[in-house]
C-alpha cells in the first residue's frame, strides 16, 4: 500500500528556464518519501518546459493565468495535508523537508523559516532573511496582526501551509500573488511554528515581484498599498467568521500603510505633509515592537522628512537595499546627493 505523503511541494514557473531546474533538483535531492512534488509551467514562452521535463518530475503545462492560478492548479494535483509553494527561482536547502516534517501536526496552520538571500549567480547577499525567532504560538501572532495588520514573515518560499489555509486562495481573485491573505489568516486557523534555521534560498534579481534590491519606484509602492488594503479588507471578513469578537486595525492606521504612502510620495518627488508625517510617527510608536526599534525607525523617518529631496530619496534607497546595512553605508547614502 502506497504511503500517504505528509507534505506537498508545488513549484510554479513562468519563463524561469535559468533557475527552475535548480529549484526542482533542490526538492528531489531531499530524498524524503513523505513528500510529493508537482511542477506547473504557467504558459512559459522560453525553454522552461523543456528544462522541467528533463528533471523527470511530475509536471503539467497550462495556459498562462498568473501565480495564484498556477498554484491552485498545482494544489488540485496533490493530496498532502501540508503544502509548500516554492518559487521557480528559489531553492530548498539540504535537509529542509526533514526538519519541517519534525514540527508538523494537525494543530499547525503555518510553518515559517529563514531564507538565505542570493543574487542571480547564486552569490550570498544575506545569510538570514528575515531573522526569525523560534517559537510556536497562535495568540502572539494573532495579537500582532490585529494591532498592526502584519507580522514578521518570509516570502512565499519560506512558508508551509496546512491545506485548508491554502483553500482561501480560491477567494482571492483580487490578488495574483500567493503570499497575501493566507499569510495573514493562517494564525487565526491554528498555530504558527517559526523556525530560526535557514532552510531555503531566496533569489533576488531584476524580475522579482517584490522589487527587493531594486531602486524604489512609486508604482511599486502604490501597487503594494492597494494590495494591502484589499488583503486587509478580505482578512476582516475572514476574522469576522473565525473570531467575531476580534477587532482588526484599519489599514490607514498601520505603520505599513503610512510607510508605503510616505515612500511613494518621496519617490514621486512630492513632500509629505506635516499631518501625514505625524500619522506616520504615531503608527511607528503604536507598533508592537521593542522601544529600540521605535526610536531608531522614528529617527530615520525624521531624517528623511527634514533632508533635501534628493538626499531623502537616497536614504529611502538605502532602506530598501539588500545585504548587511552599516553606519558607513548609511552615511554614504546620507551624503549621496550633497
Amino acid at each position: 500500500m502506497e504511503k500517504e505523503p505528509r507534505i506537498a511541494v508545488v513549484i510554479t514557473c513562468f519563463n524561469y528556464e535559468t533557475y527552475v531546474g535548480k529549484a526542482i533538483r533542490s526538492v528531489l535531492d531531499q530524498e524524503t518519501p513523505d513528500c510529493e512534488l508537482v511542477v506547473i509551467d504557467d504558459g512559459s514562452t522560453d525553454r522552461s518546459w523543456d528544462v522541467i521535463q528533463e528533471t523527470g518530475a511530475r509536471a503539467y503545462r497550462i495556459a498562462n493565468g498568473g501565480q495564484r492560478s498556477a498554484c491552485l492548479y498545482g494544489l488540485g494535483q496533490t493530496r498532502a495535508p501540508f503544502v509548500l509553494f516554492l518559487d521557480a527561482d528559489d531553492e530548498l536547502a539540504p535537509g529542509a523537508l526533514a526538519r519541517i516534517l519534525q514540527v508538523l501536526d494537525p494543530g499547525v496552520a503555518k510553518v515559517q523559516f529563514c531564507l538565505t538571500c542570493i543574487d542571480a549567480t547564486g552569490r550570498v547577499i544575506t545569510e538570514r532573511y528575515p531573522a526569525l525567532e523560534a517559537f510556536r504560538s497562535q495568540d502572539k501572532v494573532v495579537d500582532e496582526i490585529l494591532r498592526s495588520g502584519v507580522y514578521q514573515t518570509p516570502p512565499t518560499s519560506g512558508n508551509v501551509f496546512r491545506r485548508d489555509v491554502c483553500e482561501v486562495l480560491h477567494h482571492c481573485a483580487y490578488d495574483n500573488a500567493v503570499d497575501g491573505v493566507i499569510l495573514l489568516v493562517a494564525p487565526f486557523m491554528g498555530d504558527v511554528v517559526s523556525l530560526s534555521e535557514t532552510l531555503g534560498l531566496y533569489r533576488v534579481h531584476g524580475q522579482n515581484d517584490s522589487g527587493l534590491g531594486r531602486a524604489p519606484r512609486a508604482e511599486t509602492f502604490e501597487r503594494d498599498l492597494r494590495r494591502f488594503e484589499l488583503r486587509l479588507a478580505h482578512l476582516r471578513r475572514l476574522v469576522g467568521q473565525l473570531r467575531p469578537e476580534a477587532v482588526l486595525i484599519e489599514a490607514e492606521r498601520t505603520y505599513y500603510f503610512r510607510f508605503m504612502d510616505f515612500s511613494a510620495a518621496l519617490v514621486r518627488g512630492t513632500r509629505y505633509g506635516s499631518r501625514g508625517f505625524l500619522d506616520l510617527l504615531r503608527a511607528i510608536l503604536t507598533e508592537p515592537r521593542p522601544l529600540k526599534w521605535k526610536v531608531a525607525t522614528a529617527l530615520f523617518f525624521v531624517a528623511m522628512f527634514l533632508a533635501p529631496l534628493r538626499q531623502a530619496q537616497a536614504l529611502l534607497a538605502f532602506r530598501f537595499s539588500v545585504g548587511q546595512r552599516s553606519a558607513r553605508r548609511f552615511l554614504r547614502a546620507a551624503n549621496a546627493s550633497q
